[in-house]
């Protein structure tokens, strides 16, 4: 039993680690080293990888213990006021790529999203609002290709109401049930929107039991408690209806707001546009937010230069469930960043940069984790690098592309570096930093000038365009895959017991045998094999069967054989040849 226990938080420094250990900070970072990693004393580790190089070091009579640490990321809980008011419910539209999320809102706002968007599918969050019966409702239409896991989920923590979208002739598939759990972990309210029932295949009794038997969703009408409505974005069919159910579930959740109170909220959208600077989507939780007003969000400040709302309009002021464009921000903030609104300017740019020093502090001291150290401790081969430079048209759909660019499986022979990413268009800097270093920019959703494509050009740097992310990442996936080294493949064709050896040639045998199995044909590759052990590799540059050339020869049969061989070789009788074919397979990751 351990005779002392340490208390250590999430993370902790190579020095505090050594120093409570009782360690001279040499023989820790030594460790490290021996296991691949070249720490500093000022370097952060994970307390998964303190425990290992404990266990390393067989230091039996200290046991390190996880202090219970409050996350610095959590979402700001706001203490509502006797004065709170009833707000809007904040509705997302989740589901499955292809089950017509984006053409529900079509439906209910009576635009045309859907049209603009790439290969008809949602790159990032849009928001929107709609009235029904005198009241707004908000609505957020999240991706549904899987690449956009983050946010969906960053739409979820947004969200009172989660609408889950299933195709009535497609039913649950991977993005709905992900849909499901991340509605589930932001404890938002679900209603299942059953669509395209207007089609001949549709079977709604179908996705009812699907839902209810694989996801726990039961229906009101079996006696469960999740609101499902029967709709067909295409005819309108139930629209009305389905909002009806959003209003009533909505109201079952008593969703207040405080008004008289600084503007604060989420960041849901971020991008850089000519002329205007960065162009932020936001959604007011609590205040109102008018022009004029400062802003600080994570690492950046701003003054509220213009107030849009969701269709480009200007506005006076947005409250409670409101989303709205802004612009005036000195830089792009990170989508998921809380904002709030302070008194003046000296307060913004004070607070923005106290959060910028911390962000530098904290990138100043690398955190290993656990599963860095395993994977140094487990490499035993030499990795080939592939660079790549990452532009997007908004923060949210960069940081996908980015976040599904490090899952791609690379199996430990391909390192993917992503030496840049950012927010607009490819500039000179970005062609710049990747020339000479075979380095691919990929651009998605995002446009490249003239003068930068003749740059690349001349620079000889490879620039890709894309506008539907899969499209994207697929390029990605097969690029690296020509890195991989093929797979070598040998499959057995035929035996043969050598019964005579005619002649002896510095780069040629010729001999004759008889086939034990299988056959025998012209440009096979052949093992000698000598009391079971291997003592050359031939090719077979041709067969003879009685004298006569021959296609093939047959078990059973007796042939002459020309073996060509890179040096000089003395075959025997009684040697044993086994034929084979070698291939090289392309292969793919996963």
């Amino acid at each position: 039993m351990a005779e002392k226990v340490i208390v250590i938080a999430d993370s902790i420094t190579v020095g505090e680690l050594a120093e409570k250990l009782s360690l001279p900070v040499s023989k820790l970072i030594g460790e490290l080293f021996k296991n691949g990693i070249a720490a500093t004393i000022n370097q952060r580790i994970d307390f998964e990888t303190a425990t290992i190089i404990v266990e390393e070091l067989k230091i039996t009579d200290i046991e390190l213990k996880r202090k219970e640490a409050v996350s610095l990321n959590a979402r700001h809980a706001h203490e509502l006021s006797d004065k709170a008011i009833t707000r809007p419910p904040i509705v997302a539209v989740m589901g499955h790529v292809d089950h017509g999320k984006t053409s529900l809102l079509d439906a209910i706002l009576k635009t045309r999203v859907v049209d603009r968007e790439a290969g008809g599918i949602t790159q990032h969050i849009s928001a929107y609002q709609t009235i029904r019966n005198g009241r707004s409702i908000t609505l957020l239409d999240t991706p549904g290709h899987e690449a956009f896991g983050a946010l969906r989920q960053h739409g979820a923590a947004l969200t009172d109401v989660v609408i889950i979208v299933v195709a009535a002739d497609d039913g649950v598939k991977p993005q709905t049930v992900e849909a499901i759990k991340f509605a589930r972990s932001a404890n938002a309210k679900i209603v299942v929107a059953i669509n395209k029932i207007d089609k001949d295949t549709a079977d709604a009794m179908r996705v009812k039991a699907q839902l209810a038997s694989e996801q726990g969703l039961n229906p009101e009408e079996w006696g469960g408690d999740t609101v499902m409505v029967e709709v067909s974005a295409k005819t309108g069919q139930n629209i009305d209806k389905l909002l009806d159910m959003v209003l009533l579930v909505a109201d079952l959740e008593d969703l207040k707001a405080d008004i008289d109170v600084p503007a604060e909220g989420l960041i849901i959208e971020s991008h850089m546009e000519v002329g205007r600077g960065p162009v932020v989507g936001l959604l007011v939780e609590h205040g109102k937010l008018k022009p004029g007003h400062f802003l600080v969000a994570g690492t950046t400040y701003g003054k509220v230069r213009t107030l849009l709302d969701f269709a480009s309009k200007a506005i006076k002021e947005a409250g409670p469930s409101t989303p709205a464009n802004v612009t005036g921000f000195k830089e792009l903030p990170e989508f998921g960043n809380n904002f709030f609104v302070v008194k003046n300017e000296k307060d913004a740019r004070n607070l923005s940069a106290a959060a910028k020093i911390e962000r530098e502090k904290n990138a100043a001291s690398t955190n290993i984790t656990s599963s860095d150290l395993l994977k140094m401790m487990n490499q035993q081969q030499e990795t080939q690098d592939f660079n790549v430079i990452v532009k997007a048209d908004v923060q949210g759909s960069l940081t996908s592309v980015v976040n599904s660019l490090k899952l791609i499986d690379t199996r430990g022979e391909i390192t993917l570096h992503i030496l840049s990413s950012g927010v607009g268009n490819v500039t000179e800097n970005d062609i710049r930093m990747a020339a000479g270093q075979n380095t691919i920019i990929y651009g998605f959703n995002i446009e490249m000038s003239t003068a930068i494509k003749q740059l690349a050009g001349r620079e000889k740097v490879e620039v890709r365009l894309f506008n539907v992310i899969y499209k994207l990442l697929d390029d990605v996936r097969s690029s690296m895959e020509e890195l991989l080294a093929p797979e070598i493949v040998e499959t057995e064709i035929g035996k043969l017991t050598i019964k005579g050896v005619f002649r002896t040639l510095p780069d040629m045998v010729i001999a004759g045998g008889e086939v034990t199995s299988g056959k025998i044909t012209g440009g096979l590759l052949a093992r000698v094999m000598r009391n079971k052990e291997k003592i050359a590799e031939v090719t077979v540059s041709s067969v003879q069967r009685q004298q006569q050339e021959a296609k093939e020869v047959f078990e059973g049969e007796m042939c002459g054989l020309r073996l060509k061989t890179n040096k000089k070789l003395q075959i025997e009788e009684g040697d044993k040849l086994e034929f084979f074919n070698r291939e090289k397979i392309k292969r793919m990751l996963k």
